[in-house]
């Protein structure tokens, strides 16, 4: 009996120091659950018509073009996707972050977009650092994730039945109750059903939030194994190749990865920053998610395929750790498991946003109580 008290002390601890924020994360999940399939009605600048024959343009072409349109700014990707989609070329940078969507087949312009005051983008910078610089932001995110984990373990505590009677009311709610019956299954019949897809919700989450967490995962699932971070590959200026002057290497590079993935859905190409680094493609099949795409990187000189050691290489490379780690994001959001994936992560990010707001109900409403 005492330590079911320690353990109720506890979760309306954590609640009360963490509630805010985790109903703002509920929030922006919500919102966020559905980004793909809104931006495809409300951005229709995405979409071109393209005639059959149509041959789209090679990087470097559609690279100048859109460079036109940001004076002064240089091009960090392309990426190529269905044909009925117009390319984005994406510019990134300390201060600035634009995309600039251009028909492949004709070069036209169709849009140029600041993604600092796009409605997705200020979502997801609010999602993951509250508008704070990352260095602050981020951490007080994914601390707020961790309290979470505890009181979803405290909550499933809390909520066990202690007998057969107490049993049956702990799966339905009493909807023809009064008000405070009410808000208490809200907050502990909702609770309990959304226990195992936000325990999935905060941990994605604190993989990414948390390096330290995000190496113990990898290191419990490879069986020991330390997690290799990502590293930028260079080119070897001094083994210069001439062979392809006549092309642009980034060319060569696109069209090596359209013959190597011809069932590829998406393609991307990086452009080098400087003289020193590689040239990166990615090939996804599938565009809805990004844990299967294969990653490679290229001497800018040579054309050599660079090999390398972390996760974000082949895909056929991938051990199943690195698997786990790849399909992290794609869990977070619910893409992993298609449109009904993206729906239960929706209505758990509700129930998830409306437990703070229930519990405090409760506890002003107990409280008033004790005071009485």
């Amino acid at each position: 009996m005492r330590i079911r008290k320690i353990i109720g002390k506890l979760h309306l601890i954590l609640g009360l120091s963490s509630g805010v924020i985790i109903v703002f994360l509920g929030i922006t999940g919500c919102i966020l659950a559905f980004q793909r399939e809104i931006e495809s009605v409300s951005k229709p600048y995405q979409f071109i018509v393209a005639d059959a024959n149509a041959v789209a343009k090679p990087p470097s072409v559609l690279q100048k073009i859109a460079e036109a349109s940001l004076p002064g700014k240089l091009a960090h990707s392309i990426t190529y996707s269905k044909r009925h989609r117009a390319v984005q070329v994406i510019f990134y940078g300390d201060d600035y972050f634009f995309i600039v969507y251009v028909d492949p087949y004709t070069g036209k312009v169709q849009q140029v977009t600041d993604m600092s005051t796009d409605f997705f983008r200020v979502m997801i910078m609010g999602h993951y650092y509250l508008w704070l610089p990352p260095a602050i932001g981020q951490p007080i995110v994914a601390s707020a994730t961790l309290i979470f984990v505890v009181m979803m373990i405290t909550g499933l505590v809390l909520w066990w039945p202690r007998n057969k009677a107490a049993r049956k009311q702990r799966f339905s709610i009493k909807w023809n109750a009064g008000f405070k019956r009410k808000n208490y299954d809200l907050h502990n019949v909702l609770g309990f059903y959304m226990l195992t897809v936000g325990m999935v919700i905060a941990l994605t989450g604190m993989v990414m939030g948390f390096q330290w967490f995000a190496r113990s995962v990898y290191y419990t699932a490879s069986g020991g194994k330390k997690l290799n971070q990502y590293e930028e590959t260079f080119s070897k200026k001094l083994q210069k190749d001439t062979a392809h002057s006549i092309q642009p290497a980034v060319d060569i590079v696109w069209q090596k990865m359209i013959a190597a993935h011809p069932d590829a859905q998406n393609f991307e190409v990086h452009f080098p920053e400087n003289d020193s680094v590689s040239i990166g493609g990615v090939a996804n099949p599938d565009a809805d998610t990004y844990w299967k795409s294969d990653y490679r990187y290229f001497d800018q000189y040579s054309l050599k395929e660079i090999e390398v050691k972390h996760l974000y290489g082949r895909y056929k490379n991938t051990t199943a750790a690195d698997k786990i780690m790849r399909i992290n994001y794609d869990l977070h959001t619910g893409a992993a498991l298609g449109l009904p994936g993206k729906i239960l992560m929706f209505f758990a990010s509700v129930i998830a946003a409306s437990l703070p707001i229930t519990g405090f109900i409760l506890w002003r409403g107990r409280r008033r109580n004790c005071k009485k």
